[in-house]
């Protein structure tokens, strides 16, 4: 109708009179064009190659190697089936892009460990002390019972190895008359600490192995105090001058924590006093004492006849009786 009307009325008003866009029928005037037809590829891999391709990606053999691995395998066999990026085309019409190649999900155990009497477990660690010029180190290694809070083995080197920690445990052992199945020995991950010889010299002990999580310091507390006490006495340098000096300065250190320091961790006994078991004297004496004051000025303790703290009689690592909180 507009067709027939427009050079009488116009084309504006005879939309306008019809309500239709003059949009639309502009529009509706131009030839629409032809969709082209999408050229297949001369070099395309047809629907049963592709089908090939896809089953030996898919295989037993091929299922977790990325494709270039695979690509460069069949190739060394004398086949060929199409290029490493064809491989990919082919995945990714399937969604089957992904990593092919991946470790399986790490289960991470919470070590948790009980000790309700001294050499039942024992934490090991290495720390670093700075030696005498820049970018130099001397390595303390150094064997803790998790109980008694005693240093039971150490050593200063100039090198971390798993021979030089094979020879402090083996030592150690001997010291502490280590039996079979006895005895408990947990570490973070550092390379001494997994090797296997390592691990091997500790099967033949009967000693059992445990690890700290990755990431979690928590997991190997008493090694950590230890070192920090170390590192916070008055008298610790800023650096070393040479290996002897740091031996003769850990030898000082740890006959003073052994046998002299007061920890708060067993009641303020000295770890030689509670790895012996000889606490419970000085537990009577603490309590005789203090009785004696109470007998004199009753009325300094409101609280009534004062208590002397006793030595905890489990220690661990991670409580087995606690949920976990990290």
């Amino acid at each position: 109708m507009i067709l027939t009307h427009q050079e009488s009325f116009g084309v504006c008003t005879l939309c306008t009179a019809l309500g239709e866009p003059r949009s639309s029928w502009y529009r509706s005037q131009k030839p629409r064009p032809t969709v082209p037809k999408v050229r297949r590829s001369p070099r395309r891999l047809s629907s049963g190659e592709a089908q090939t391709v896809r089953d030996i990606l898919n295989s037993e053999r091929f299922r977790d190697m990325a494709p270039g691995e695979i690509y460069a395998t069949l190739l060394d066999e004398g086949a060929y089936l199409c290029s490493e990026r064809t491989m990919y085309r082919v995945l990714s019409q399937e969604n089957q892009n992904v990593i092919r190649r991946q470790s399986p999900p790490r289960t991470l155990v919470r070590p948790e460990l009980l000790a309700t009497a001294p050499n039942q477990v024992w934490s090991w660690d290495i720390t670093k002390l700075r030696g005498p010029v820049k970018w130099t180190f001397f390595y303390l290694y150094k064997v803790l019972d998790i109980f008694s809070r005693y240093v039971v083995g150490w050593l200063v080197a100039t090198r971390e190895t798993a021979d030089l920690a094979k020879a402090l445990l083996t030592e150690t052992c001997s010291k502490q008359g280590i039996e079979r199945d006895m005895l408990t020995v947990h570490s973070d991950n550092g390379s001494p600490m997994k090797a296997h010889t390592f691990a091997q010299l500790l099967a033949d002990l009967g000693v059992t192995t445990s690890y700290s999580r990755p990431s979690v310091s928590n997991d190997n507390p008493f090694s950590e105090a230890a070192f920090k006490t170390l590192k916070y006495r008055p008298n610790y340098p800023e650096r070393f001058g040479s290996l002897e000096d740091a031996r003769s300065f850990c030898r000082e250190f740890f006959t003073w924590y052994n046998t002299e320091h007061h920890h708060s961790g067993i009641a303020m006994f000295t770890p030689e006093s509670v790895h012996y078991h000889l606490h419970q004297d000085i537990f009577e004496t603490r309590s005789v004492t203090l009785e004696a004051f109470y007998q004199q000025h009753p009325e300094r303790f409101v609280k009534g006849v004062p208590h002397v703290q006793t030595a905890p009689k489990e220690v661990w690592i991670n409580n087995p009786h606690a949920k976990e909180t990290i």
